[in-house]
Order: C-alpha cells, then sequence, then structure tokens
C-alpha cells in the first residue's frame, strides 16, 4: 500500500491548482455570457448601398425659428430635390402655413415629438403621447399620417425605439450631421457635408440654422454633379425584410424579396 505524505509544499500546491480552477470557472462563465443581453436597437443611421447606386436622403429638423423655410422651399425647387422635414408639433401649431407649404412642394412631413423633449426621461405612455399628438396635428394639415420619428436631440435609448415601433414609426438618426446648428460658415458646412456624404447616407441639417441657406446650394449642385440622386428618406429606407447592424446601417435581408410599404 501506497502512503501519500501530505506536506506543505504539497498543500501549497493544490491551494494554487484549486484557485486555478476556480478562476478558470469564474472567468469561463463571465466570458460566456450571451451578447444578446447587451445589445442595442438601433434607429436607422444610414441605408446599405451598393457604391454605384448613389442616392441619399437630406433631411431637416423642424422646431424653433421659421425664417429661412420658404427660402429653403425655393433653393430644393430650383434643382428639384424632395426631402424630409422632421417637425415639432408646437412648431405645427405656430407655421401651420409652412407645414401645408412644405407639404404642397412634395417635401415628406415627418414627426420630431410635440414638444421636443428628451424621450429616454419620459414613461412609455408619455412617448405615446408626444408622438400621437404630433401625428395628428400633422395629419390634420397635410391629410398624412408620419411613419418616421426622429427623437429630439438625437436621444434614444432601447426603449424609445421599441415604443416607436409599437406606434408605427421607424426611428431615423443621421450618418452626416452638417452641424449647421453650431453657426459654422457656409463653406465649413458644405466641406462637411460634401466630404463625407456616401451611398445611403442621410444628411442633417436644420430649418432655421444661420448658413444653411447659403450652403444649400453649393451642396446640392456638388451631390448632384457626383451622380447623387437626392430622395426623401421614406423612399431610402426599407421597410421590411432588413437587419440593422452596430453601426446603425439598415441592411437588407437579401434572401427575401425587398417591398415598400406605408405601416
Amino acid at each position: 500500500m501506497k502512503i501519500f505524505v501530505f506536506t506543505k509544499k504539497t498543500g501549497i500546491l493544490c491551494l494554487v491548482a484549486v484557485l486555478l480552477v476556480l478562476s478558470l470557472i469564474y472567468f469561463g462563465k463571465t466570458t460566456s455570457m450571451p451578447v444578446t443581453n447587451d445589445k442595442r436597437d438601433l434607429p436607422i443611421y444610414c441605408v446599405q448601398k451598393p457604391e454605384e447606386e448613389k442616392i441619399i436622403s437630406i433631411s431637416f429638423d423642424a422646431a424653433w425659428g421659421n425664417e429661412d423655410t420658404g427660402k429653403l422651399i425655393e433653393i430644393l425647387e430650383k434643382y428639384n430635390v424632395k426631402t424630409t422635414f422632421f417637425v415639432v408639433g408646437s412648431w405645427v401649431d405656430k407655421y401651420p402655413d409652412s407645414v401645408k407649404q412644405l407639404s404642397d412642394a412634395g417635401h415628406e412631413i415627418m414627426n420630431h415629438s410635440n414638444s421636443h423633449p428628451h424621450m429616454t426621461t419620459l414613461s412609455k405612455e408619455q412617448m405615446i403621447e408626444e408622438v400621437t399628438k404630433c401625428d395628428d396635428k400633422i395629419k390634420r394639415i397635410t391629410g398624412k399620417k408620419p411613419h418616421l420619428f426622429r427623437a429630439p436631440y438625437g436621444d434614444y435609448d432601447n426603449k424609445v425605439v421599441s415604443t416607436l415601433r409599437e406606434c408605427g414609426h421607424y426611428t431615423i438618426q443621421w450618418d452626416v450631421d452638417s452641424l449647421d446648428w453650431k453657426n459654422l460658415s457656409s463653406g465649413e458646412i458644405t466641406e462637411r457635408v460634401v466630404s463625407r456624404v456616401k451611398p445611403g447616407s442621410i444628411v442633417l441639417f436644420h430649418n432655421a440654422a444661420l448658413n444653411t441657406p447659403d450652403a444649400l446650394p453649393s451642396i446640392l449642385e456638388k451631390l448632384q454633379k457626383d451622380g447623387y440622386k437626392i430622395v426623401p428618406v421614406s423612399e431610402l429606407i426599407y421597410t421590411e425584410s432588413f437587419n440593422i447592424d452596430q453601426s446603425g446601417m439598415q441592411i437588407p435581408i437579401s434572401s427575401a424579396p425587398q417591398k415598400k410599404k406605408e405601416i
């Protein structure tokens, strides 16, 4: 019969082995946590398009002033461009004639909330109220219920995106920010936009920014010269059979036919 002598050295080796096994178990469990626990429900920042399909959308947020809306309509008409205006319900209350003018000119009027709050601070019921009130105001003037939503301040989380989906809205962000709200010069705005645009981009402007009317003509001329077609956001995005990657790019599921429909 063999006799095992438990020495101090043996005890230390056993302790190290036990600690090693426990650490492997602990860290193994930690690193094997499913990634779905941290999965984010993202809005649409841009759309995957082949390089040869040079199509983008230009969008304007309208929340405060209205000094330049008429001028923007004239510029867009000159270049035969239709865009999407995300408007706040309180802005609709103040400027119903501008809402009608935009709609009559062929531009999309979509939802930017009713009172421009940080949506992430609201309860689900308050979010629904914000969206519904703005929808109703827009529909009374244009005859069309919005199905796109842009969160004020670009502030969203999973709850915002999922709640808007339940309300029948696609949440739209942007991948090209003109930063016109920072009162950049028209040249700086132009350079930012034309250097960042790619097929499938969604560009953000504001209807009351200081130098946007001066920058817009050169931007449109450059983009059209480069072969870009500019369409409203609803004509750019996919409304079914798509995924959204971690960057917010909307990617069509190629195995399924793409259909356009309003929800």
